[in-house]
Protein backbone atom coordinates (compact mmCIF):
# COMPACT_ATOMS: atom_id res chain seq x y z
CA UNK A 1 0.00 0.00 0.00
CA UNK A 2 1.52 3.43 -0.88
CA UNK A 3 1.14 6.14 2.12
CA UNK A 4 -0.99 8.66 1.87
CA UNK A 5 -0.34 11.88 0.18
CA UNK A 6 -0.92 13.81 2.94
CA UNK A 7 -1.67 13.75 6.45
CA UNK A 8 -4.10 16.03 8.38
CA UNK A 9 -4.46 17.14 12.15
CA UNK A 10 -8.16 18.33 13.26
CA UNK A 11 -9.70 20.83 15.94
CA UNK A 12 -13.33 20.85 15.60
CA UNK A 13 -15.12 23.80 17.64
CA UNK A 14 -18.23 23.37 19.62
CA UNK A 15 -21.23 25.34 18.42
CA UNK A 16 -22.62 25.15 21.96
CA UNK A 17 -26.13 23.69 21.14
CA UNK A 18 -26.63 20.27 19.97
CA UNK A 19 -29.32 19.13 17.68
CA UNK A 20 -31.65 18.08 20.34
CA UNK A 21 -31.38 21.71 21.46
CA UNK A 22 -32.23 23.09 18.08
CA UNK A 23 -35.54 24.42 17.64
CA UNK A 24 -37.99 22.22 15.48
CA UNK A 25 -36.96 22.25 11.51
CA UNK A 26 -33.89 23.14 11.97
CA UNK A 27 -31.58 20.23 12.88
CA UNK A 28 -29.59 20.87 9.17
CA UNK A 29 -29.21 24.30 10.14
CA UNK A 30 -27.75 23.42 13.53
CA UNK A 31 -25.58 20.49 11.64
CA UNK A 32 -24.18 23.09 9.25
CA UNK A 33 -22.90 25.76 11.89
CA UNK A 34 -20.70 22.63 13.04
CA UNK A 35 -19.29 22.56 10.14
CA UNK A 36 -18.72 26.17 9.24
CA UNK A 37 -17.08 26.06 12.44
CA UNK A 38 -14.60 23.15 12.09
CA UNK A 39 -13.79 24.35 8.30
CA UNK A 40 -11.95 28.25 8.48
CA UNK A 41 -10.23 27.28 5.04
CA UNK A 42 -10.58 25.77 1.70
CA UNK A 43 -8.34 22.81 3.52
CA UNK A 44 -10.64 22.40 6.34
CA UNK A 45 -13.98 21.98 4.17
CA UNK A 46 -12.18 19.31 2.30
CA UNK A 47 -11.56 17.63 4.84
CA UNK A 48 -14.73 17.85 6.71
CA UNK A 49 -16.48 16.58 3.69
CA UNK A 50 -14.40 13.85 3.34
CA UNK A 51 -15.28 12.82 6.67
CA UNK A 52 -18.95 13.10 6.44
CA UNK A 53 -18.46 10.74 2.72
CA UNK A 54 -16.26 8.60 4.48
CA UNK A 55 -19.20 8.18 7.18
CA UNK A 56 -21.76 7.58 4.52
CA UNK A 57 -19.50 4.67 3.04
CA UNK A 58 -18.18 6.52 -0.07
CA UNK A 59 -14.79 4.69 -1.41
CA UNK A 60 -12.23 7.54 -1.80
CA UNK A 61 -10.07 6.71 -5.00
CA UNK A 62 -6.64 8.88 -6.21
CA UNK A 63 -6.72 10.17 -9.88
CA UNK A 64 -3.06 9.04 -10.50
CA UNK A 65 -4.83 5.67 -9.75
CA UNK A 66 -6.32 3.12 -12.39
CA UNK A 67 -10.20 3.63 -11.47
CA UNK A 68 -12.02 0.62 -11.75
CA UNK A 69 -15.18 1.79 -10.85
CA UNK A 70 -18.26 -0.60 -9.95
CA UNK A 71 -22.18 -0.22 -11.34
CA UNK A 72 -23.71 0.42 -7.65
CA UNK A 73 -20.71 2.15 -6.28
CA UNK A 74 -20.07 5.51 -4.07
CA UNK A 75 -16.36 7.32 -4.72
CA UNK A 76 -14.55 10.36 -4.46
CA UNK A 77 -11.35 12.42 -4.62
CA UNK A 78 -9.84 14.81 -3.88
CA UNK A 79 -7.30 17.30 -5.42
CA UNK A 80 -4.03 19.04 -3.80
CA UNK A 81 -6.10 19.20 -0.55
CA UNK A 82 -8.49 21.75 -1.72
CA UNK A 83 -11.24 20.44 -4.16
CA UNK A 84 -13.41 17.45 -3.59
CA UNK A 85 -15.19 15.13 -6.28
CA UNK A 86 -17.71 12.69 -5.58
CA UNK A 87 -20.23 10.62 -7.31
CA UNK A 88 -22.24 7.37 -7.62
CA UNK A 89 -22.91 5.14 -9.94
CA UNK A 90 -26.91 3.16 -10.74
CA UNK A 91 -27.18 -0.37 -10.66
CA UNK A 92 -27.26 -0.26 -14.73
CA UNK A 93 -24.18 2.49 -15.42
CA UNK A 94 -22.89 1.72 -18.62
CA UNK A 95 -20.33 4.37 -20.65
CA UNK A 96 -22.55 7.51 -21.60
CA UNK A 97 -24.76 7.81 -18.75
CA UNK A 98 -25.61 11.41 -18.19
CA UNK A 99 -24.35 12.98 -14.90
CA UNK A 100 -26.60 14.97 -12.60
CA UNK A 101 -23.87 17.79 -10.87
CA UNK A 102 -24.04 19.80 -7.88
CA UNK A 103 -21.02 22.59 -8.49
CA UNK A 104 -20.25 24.88 -5.68
CA UNK A 105 -17.00 26.57 -4.06
CA UNK A 106 -15.23 26.02 -0.95
CA UNK A 107 -13.45 29.34 -0.70
CA UNK A 108 -14.41 32.97 0.62
CA UNK A 109 -12.72 36.50 0.85
CA UNK A 110 -10.30 36.33 3.65
CA UNK A 111 -6.82 37.57 4.09
CA UNK A 112 -3.44 35.64 3.82
CA UNK A 113 -0.34 35.52 5.59
CA UNK A 114 2.32 36.45 2.89
CA UNK A 115 5.64 33.95 1.98
CA UNK A 116 8.08 36.57 3.67
CA UNK A 117 4.98 37.98 6.73
CA UNK A 118 7.75 39.33 9.71
CA UNK A 119 6.75 43.02 9.96
CA UNK A 120 7.49 45.30 12.92
CA UNK A 121 6.71 49.29 14.25
CA UNK A 122 6.25 50.83 16.78
CA UNK A 123 7.01 48.34 19.15
CA UNK A 124 4.34 45.95 17.39
CA UNK A 125 5.00 42.53 16.10
CA UNK A 126 3.29 42.67 12.51
CA UNK A 127 2.51 40.14 10.05
CA UNK A 128 2.08 40.98 6.50
CA UNK A 129 -1.35 39.96 4.74
CA UNK A 130 -2.26 39.85 1.36
CA UNK A 131 -6.12 40.54 0.16
CA UNK A 132 -7.72 37.45 -1.28
CA UNK A 133 -10.78 37.74 -2.54
CA UNK A 134 -13.38 41.11 -2.94
CA UNK A 135 -14.23 41.34 1.05
CA UNK A 136 -15.58 44.34 2.91
CA UNK A 137 -12.18 44.44 4.75
CA UNK A 138 -13.57 47.19 7.09
CA UNK A 139 -15.61 44.35 8.46
CA UNK A 140 -11.88 42.53 9.20
CA UNK A 141 -11.19 45.55 11.70
CA UNK A 142 -11.10 45.20 15.24
CA UNK A 143 -12.26 41.09 15.21
CA UNK A 144 -10.38 38.63 17.53
CA UNK A 145 -8.62 36.93 14.29
CA UNK A 146 -6.69 33.68 14.09
CA UNK A 147 -4.75 31.36 12.18
CA UNK A 148 -5.72 28.01 9.66
CA UNK A 149 -4.30 26.09 6.91
CA UNK A 150 -1.38 23.70 6.02
CA UNK A 151 1.56 23.22 6.91
CA UNK A 152 4.81 21.39 5.22
CA UNK A 153 7.04 19.35 8.04
CA UNK A 154 9.48 16.81 7.73
CA UNK A 155 10.05 14.17 9.82
CA UNK A 156 12.87 12.46 11.24
CA UNK A 157 12.99 10.24 8.02
CA UNK A 158 13.20 12.69 5.63
CA UNK A 159 9.50 12.51 4.62
CA UNK A 160 7.42 15.81 3.82
CA UNK A 161 3.77 16.05 4.67
CA UNK A 162 0.81 18.96 4.58
CA UNK A 163 -0.75 19.14 7.94
CA UNK A 164 -3.78 20.86 8.39
CA UNK A 165 -3.50 22.89 11.26
CA UNK A 166 -5.89 25.54 13.15
CA UNK A 167 -5.22 27.60 16.40
CA UNK A 168 -8.31 27.92 17.94
CA UNK A 169 -7.77 31.21 20.24
CA UNK A 170 -7.29 34.83 19.39
CA UNK A 171 -3.99 35.79 18.76
CA UNK A 172 -3.97 38.37 15.81
CA UNK A 173 -6.12 41.80 15.58
CA UNK A 174 -6.08 44.39 12.85
CA UNK A 175 -6.94 47.62 15.25
CA UNK A 176 -8.81 50.76 13.65
CA UNK A 177 -7.61 54.21 14.54
CA UNK A 178 -9.13 56.06 18.01
CA UNK A 179 -12.11 58.69 16.97
CA UNK A 180 -10.06 61.37 18.74
CA UNK A 181 -7.22 60.68 16.34
CA UNK A 182 -10.02 60.69 13.54
CA UNK A 183 -12.66 62.63 13.85
CA UNK A 184 -13.98 62.44 10.29
CA UNK A 185 -14.19 58.36 10.83
CA UNK A 186 -18.07 58.50 10.62
CA UNK A 187 -18.32 60.57 7.48
CA UNK A 188 -15.61 59.58 5.13
CA UNK A 189 -14.07 56.02 6.23
CA UNK A 190 -11.27 54.69 4.03
CA UNK A 191 -7.67 53.32 4.79
CA UNK A 192 -5.18 51.90 3.00
CA UNK A 193 -5.08 48.29 2.09
CA UNK A 194 -1.26 47.73 2.24
CA UNK A 195 -0.21 50.20 5.36
CA UNK A 196 -3.15 50.47 7.38
CA UNK A 197 -4.71 46.90 7.44
CA UNK A 198 -1.56 45.10 8.87
CA UNK A 199 -2.25 42.89 11.91
CA UNK A 200 -0.50 42.67 15.38
CA UNK A 201 0.71 39.29 16.81
CA UNK A 202 2.23 40.83 19.87
CA UNK A 203 4.74 43.40 21.67
CA UNK A 204 8.15 43.31 20.39
CA UNK A 205 9.41 43.59 24.24
CA UNK A 206 7.90 40.10 24.97
CA UNK A 207 10.49 38.38 22.59
CA UNK A 208 13.08 40.05 22.99
CA UNK A 209 14.91 37.23 25.61
CA UNK A 210 12.61 34.60 23.66
CA UNK A 211 15.41 31.45 23.05
CA UNK A 212 14.09 30.41 19.74
CA UNK A 213 14.87 34.10 18.21
CA UNK A 214 16.62 32.86 15.12
CA UNK A 215 19.85 32.62 14.88
CA UNK A 216 21.31 35.30 11.61
CA UNK A 217 24.58 33.88 11.37
CA UNK A 218 23.42 30.44 10.33
CA UNK A 219 23.40 29.90 6.42
CA UNK A 220 19.90 29.95 5.20
CA UNK A 221 18.56 27.07 3.06
CA UNK A 222 16.03 27.31 0.17
CA UNK A 223 13.79 25.26 2.03
CA UNK A 224 14.28 27.06 5.32
CA UNK A 225 11.34 29.66 6.38
CA UNK A 226 13.10 30.76 9.72
CA UNK A 227 13.81 34.09 8.51
CA UNK A 228 11.16 34.68 7.02
CA UNK A 229 8.62 34.68 9.46
CA UNK A 230 8.64 35.95 13.25
CA UNK A 231 10.04 33.20 15.35
CA UNK A 232 7.02 33.12 18.19
CA UNK A 233 4.54 32.84 14.93
CA UNK A 234 6.71 29.63 13.74
CA UNK A 235 6.61 28.59 17.40
CA UNK A 236 3.01 28.54 17.90
CA UNK A 237 2.70 26.40 14.84
CA UNK A 238 4.90 23.48 16.12
CA UNK A 239 3.43 23.68 19.39
CA UNK A 240 0.47 22.92 17.55
CA UNK A 241 1.86 20.62 15.42
CA UNK A 242 3.97 18.70 17.49
CA UNK A 243 6.84 19.27 15.56
CA UNK A 244 10.21 21.41 16.19
CA UNK A 245 10.23 24.75 14.47
CA UNK A 246 12.68 23.67 12.17
CA UNK A 247 10.75 21.18 10.40
CA UNK A 248 8.57 23.63 9.34
CA UNK A 249 9.24 24.35 5.35
CA UNK A 250 6.38 26.14 3.83
CA UNK A 251 2.66 26.87 5.02
CA UNK A 252 -0.69 28.56 3.34
CA UNK A 253 -2.55 30.27 6.51
CA UNK A 254 -5.47 32.07 5.90
CA UNK A 255 -6.75 34.73 8.91
CA UNK A 256 -9.76 33.58 10.53
CA UNK A 257 -12.96 35.11 13.09
CA UNK A 258 -12.90 32.89 16.40
CA UNK A 259 -16.48 34.39 16.95
CA UNK A 260 -18.68 31.09 16.42
CA UNK A 261 -21.13 31.06 14.53
CA UNK A 262 -24.85 30.67 15.67
CA UNK A 263 -28.42 30.88 14.94
CA UNK A 264 -29.85 34.16 15.40
CA UNK A 265 -33.15 36.01 15.59
CA UNK A 266 -36.10 36.16 18.10
CA UNK A 267 -37.01 32.39 16.28
CA UNK A 268 -33.43 31.35 15.44
CA UNK A 269 -34.59 32.24 11.90
CA UNK A 270 -31.22 32.92 10.91
CA UNK A 271 -27.49 31.92 10.49
CA UNK A 272 -24.62 34.15 11.86
CA UNK A 273 -22.21 33.19 10.37
CA UNK A 274 -18.34 33.83 8.32
CA UNK A 275 -18.00 31.60 5.26
CA UNK A 276 -21.84 31.38 4.23
CA UNK A 277 -20.91 31.75 0.78
CA UNK A 278 -20.21 29.68 0.04
CA UNK A 279 -20.21 26.73 2.29
CA UNK A 280 -23.61 26.73 3.00
CA UNK A 281 -24.23 25.64 -0.54
CA UNK A 282 -20.82 23.05 -0.16
CA UNK A 283 -22.62 21.56 2.83
CA UNK A 284 -25.72 21.18 1.47
CA UNK A 285 -24.40 19.19 -1.44
CA UNK A 286 -22.55 16.87 0.54
CA UNK A 287 -25.30 16.44 3.00
CA UNK A 288 -27.76 15.45 -0.21
CA UNK A 289 -25.36 13.07 -1.49
CA UNK A 290 -24.51 11.22 1.49
CA UNK A 291 -28.08 10.62 2.58
CA UNK A 292 -29.50 9.67 -0.47
CA UNK A 293 -26.87 6.87 -0.74
CA UNK A 294 -28.35 6.05 2.76
CA UNK A 295 -31.65 5.66 2.07
CA UNK A 296 -33.26 2.63 1.24
CA UNK A 297 -33.69 3.25 -2.34
CA UNK A 298 -30.23 3.27 -3.08
CA UNK A 299 -28.45 2.37 -5.54
CA UNK A 300 -31.24 2.90 -7.83
CA UNK A 301 -31.44 0.46 -11.08
CA UNK A 302 -31.68 3.04 -13.78
CA UNK A 303 -30.61 7.18 -13.93
CA UNK A 304 -27.84 9.25 -14.05
CA UNK A 305 -24.73 9.45 -12.24
CA UNK A 306 -25.20 11.43 -9.01
CA UNK A 307 -21.96 14.05 -8.98
CA UNK A 308 -21.29 17.11 -5.85
CA UNK A 309 -18.13 19.12 -7.26
CA UNK A 310 -16.40 21.49 -4.40
CA UNK A 311 -14.00 23.80 -6.37
CA UNK A 312 -11.23 26.17 -5.58
CA UNK A 313 -11.04 30.03 -6.00
CA UNK A 314 -13.87 31.31 -7.41
CA UNK A 315 -13.15 34.11 -5.33
CA UNK A 316 -10.18 34.68 -7.88
CA UNK A 317 -11.47 33.77 -10.83
CA UNK A 318 -11.20 29.80 -10.88
CA UNK A 319 -8.45 29.70 -12.80
CA UNK A 320 -6.38 27.03 -11.38
CA UNK A 321 -5.84 23.13 -10.83
CA UNK A 322 -8.26 22.83 -8.26
CA UNK A 323 -10.66 25.65 -9.82
CA UNK A 324 -13.89 25.01 -11.78
CA UNK A 325 -11.90 26.12 -15.32
CA UNK A 326 -9.51 22.88 -14.18
CA UNK A 327 -9.76 19.42 -15.51
CA UNK A 328 -11.75 18.28 -12.43
CA UNK A 329 -15.12 17.65 -14.32
CA UNK A 330 -13.72 16.89 -17.82
CA UNK A 331 -11.20 14.45 -16.67
CA UNK A 332 -14.39 12.77 -14.95
CA UNK A 333 -16.40 12.48 -17.91
CA UNK A 334 -14.08 11.37 -20.04
CA UNK A 335 -13.06 8.32 -17.02
CA UNK A 336 -16.85 6.87 -17.11
CA UNK A 337 -17.36 7.30 -21.14
CA UNK A 338 -13.49 6.76 -22.67
CA UNK A 339 -15.02 7.21 -26.08
CA UNK A 340 -15.73 10.18 -28.21
CA UNK A 341 -19.01 8.73 -29.01
CA UNK A 342 -20.37 7.89 -25.53
CA UNK A 343 -18.32 10.89 -24.08
CA UNK A 344 -20.44 13.31 -26.16
CA UNK A 345 -23.88 10.94 -25.24
CA UNK A 346 -22.55 11.66 -21.72
CA UNK A 347 -22.80 15.52 -21.87
CA UNK A 348 -26.00 15.46 -23.82
CA UNK A 349 -27.78 13.60 -21.06
CA UNK A 350 -25.76 15.71 -18.14
CA UNK A 351 -27.41 18.63 -16.10
CA UNK A 352 -25.51 20.69 -13.78
CA UNK A 353 -26.64 22.60 -11.08
CA UNK A 354 -24.08 26.15 -9.80
CA UNK A 355 -25.09 26.30 -6.35
CA UNK A 356 -23.77 29.79 -4.90
CA UNK A 357 -25.44 32.33 -2.56
CA UNK A 358 -27.48 34.77 -3.79
CA UNK A 359 -28.77 38.58 -2.77
CA UNK A 360 -31.40 39.01 -0.16
CA UNK A 361 -33.22 42.05 0.08
CA UNK A 362 -32.00 44.44 2.71
CA UNK A 363 -34.58 46.45 4.58
CA UNK A 364 -32.32 49.26 4.61
CA UNK A 365 -31.29 49.29 0.67
CA UNK A 366 -34.43 48.08 -0.85
CA UNK A 367 -33.69 50.09 -3.87
CA UNK A 368 -30.62 47.80 -4.88
CA UNK A 369 -33.00 45.33 -6.33
CA UNK A 370 -35.26 45.30 -9.48
CA UNK A 371 -38.47 46.00 -8.00
CA UNK A 372 -40.08 42.65 -8.86
CA UNK A 373 -37.04 40.38 -7.81
CA UNK A 374 -36.52 40.90 -4.55
CA UNK A 375 -35.81 37.39 -2.68
CA UNK A 376 -36.11 37.01 1.13
CA UNK A 377 -34.26 34.73 3.26
CA UNK A 378 -36.20 31.51 4.57
CA UNK A 379 -38.92 32.46 1.46
CA UNK A 380 -36.77 29.37 -0.64
CA UNK A 381 -34.33 29.02 -3.54
CA UNK A 382 -33.47 31.35 -5.61
CA UNK A 383 -33.05 31.01 -9.74
CA UNK A 384 -30.52 33.07 -10.60
CA UNK A 385 -31.50 34.50 -13.85
CA UNK A 386 -29.04 36.91 -16.26
CA UNK A 387 -29.78 37.88 -20.16
CA UNK A 388 -25.79 38.94 -20.62
CA UNK A 389 -25.23 34.90 -19.30
CA UNK A 390 -23.44 36.00 -16.23
CA UNK A 391 -25.89 33.68 -15.09
CA UNK A 392 -26.86 30.16 -16.89
CA UNK A 393 -30.46 30.05 -16.20
CA UNK A 394 -32.55 29.32 -19.14
CA UNK A 395 -36.37 28.76 -19.27
CA UNK A 396 -35.17 25.02 -19.56
CA UNK A 397 -33.53 25.04 -16.70
CA UNK A 398 -35.94 27.28 -14.56
CA UNK A 399 -38.81 25.08 -15.87
CA UNK A 400 -36.54 22.15 -13.76
CA UNK A 401 -35.57 23.00 -11.01
CA UNK A 402 -39.16 24.26 -10.12
CA UNK A 403 -40.70 20.88 -10.47
CA UNK A 404 -37.64 19.40 -8.79
CA UNK A 405 -38.21 22.17 -5.53
CA UNK A 406 -41.94 21.11 -6.44
CA UNK A 407 -41.31 17.61 -5.53
CA UNK A 408 -40.27 18.09 -1.96
CA UNK A 409 -43.01 20.95 -1.41
CA UNK A 410 -40.57 23.98 -1.36
CA UNK A 411 -40.53 27.40 -2.88
CA UNK A 412 -38.93 29.03 -5.44
CA UNK A 413 -37.64 32.84 -5.65
CA UNK A 414 -36.54 34.49 -8.80
CA UNK A 415 -33.35 37.14 -8.78
CA UNK A 416 -32.33 39.56 -11.74
CA UNK A 417 -30.08 42.18 -11.14
CA UNK A 418 -30.94 45.59 -12.12
CA UNK A 419 -30.49 47.55 -15.47
CA UNK A 420 -27.94 50.12 -14.01
CA UNK A 421 -26.14 47.70 -12.04
CA UNK A 422 -23.20 45.38 -12.48
CA UNK A 423 -24.07 41.49 -11.96
CA UNK A 424 -21.77 38.92 -10.67
CA UNK A 425 -21.22 35.26 -11.42
CA UNK A 426 -20.46 31.98 -10.52
CA UNK A 427 -18.81 28.68 -11.62
CA UNK A 428 -21.63 27.85 -13.70
CA UNK A 429 -20.75 30.23 -17.07
CA UNK A 430 -17.57 29.01 -16.92
CA UNK A 431 -18.51 24.78 -16.86
CA UNK A 432 -21.58 25.15 -19.29
CA UNK A 433 -18.56 25.62 -21.78
CA UNK A 434 -18.17 21.92 -21.92
CA UNK A 435 -21.83 21.44 -23.41
CA UNK A 436 -23.60 20.89 -20.18
CA UNK A 437 -26.69 22.73 -19.85
CA UNK A 438 -26.95 24.18 -16.63
CA UNK A 439 -28.97 26.34 -14.15
CA UNK A 440 -27.52 28.64 -11.36
CA UNK A 441 -29.32 28.85 -7.81
CA UNK A 442 -28.38 29.81 -4.38
CA UNK A 443 -29.78 30.87 -0.89
CA UNK A 444 -30.55 34.34 -0.24
CA UNK A 445 -28.20 35.98 1.98
CA UNK A 446 -27.27 39.36 3.72
CA UNK A 447 -24.05 40.75 4.10
CA UNK A 448 -22.14 38.89 1.39
CA UNK A 449 -17.97 39.06 1.56
CA UNK A 450 -18.34 40.63 4.91
CA UNK A 451 -16.48 38.66 7.60
CA UNK A 452 -20.20 38.12 9.90
CA UNK A 453 -22.82 37.30 7.09
CA UNK A 454 -26.18 36.30 7.36
CA UNK A 455 -28.81 34.08 5.66
CA UNK A 456 -31.95 31.97 6.78
CA UNK A 457 -31.58 29.04 9.11
CA UNK A 458 -34.48 27.35 7.22
CA UNK A 459 -33.05 28.11 3.51
CA UNK A 460 -30.36 25.50 4.20
CA UNK A 461 -33.20 22.32 4.36
CA UNK A 462 -34.63 23.82 1.76
CA UNK A 463 -31.25 23.85 -0.37
CA UNK A 464 -30.64 20.11 0.87
CA UNK A 465 -34.08 19.05 -0.55
CA UNK A 466 -33.77 20.40 -3.86
CA UNK A 467 -30.09 18.94 -4.27
CA UNK A 468 -31.72 15.48 -2.82
CA UNK A 469 -34.39 15.99 -5.34
CA UNK A 470 -32.45 16.14 -7.90
CA UNK A 471 -30.29 12.69 -7.02
CA UNK A 472 -33.34 11.04 -7.19
CA UNK A 473 -35.27 12.18 -9.53
CA UNK A 474 -33.82 14.31 -12.19
CA UNK A 475 -32.92 12.05 -15.30
CA UNK A 476 -36.87 10.32 -14.99
CA UNK A 477 -38.53 14.25 -15.39
CA UNK A 478 -35.78 14.93 -18.09
CA UNK A 479 -37.37 12.24 -19.86
CA UNK A 480 -40.82 13.86 -19.78
CA UNK A 481 -39.77 16.75 -21.42
CA UNK A 482 -38.73 17.13 -24.93
CA UNK A 483 -37.51 19.86 -27.25
CA UNK A 484 -38.45 20.44 -30.72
Amino acid sequence: MRPPLFTVTRRFLSTGMTATDAPKGLEAANRFLSFVNASPTPFHAVQNASLRLDKAGFVKIREEDEWEPKAGGKYYFTRNQASLLAFTLPQKWKHGTGLSIVATHIDSPNLRIRPISKRSNAGYLQVGVETYGGGIWHSWLDRDLSIAGRVIVSDQDGNYNSKLVKIDRPIIRIPTLAIHLDRNVNDSFKFNQETEMVPILGLVSTQLNDPLKEKTNDPKAASAIQTDHHPALLSLLAEELSVKSERIHDFELHLYDTQLSALGGLASEFVFSPRLDNLVSSFCAVEAIAQNVSSESFPVLEGNVNVIALFNHEEVGSVSSTGAESSIIPSLLSRLSPSAETLNQSIARSFLISADMGHAVHPNYTNKHEENHKPVMNGGVILKVNAKQKYTTDAVGSFLIKKLVEKKGGKVQAYEVRNDMACGSTVGPMLSKIGIRTVDVGNPMLSMHSIRETAGSHDIQSAIDLFSSFFEGFATLDKTLSLE
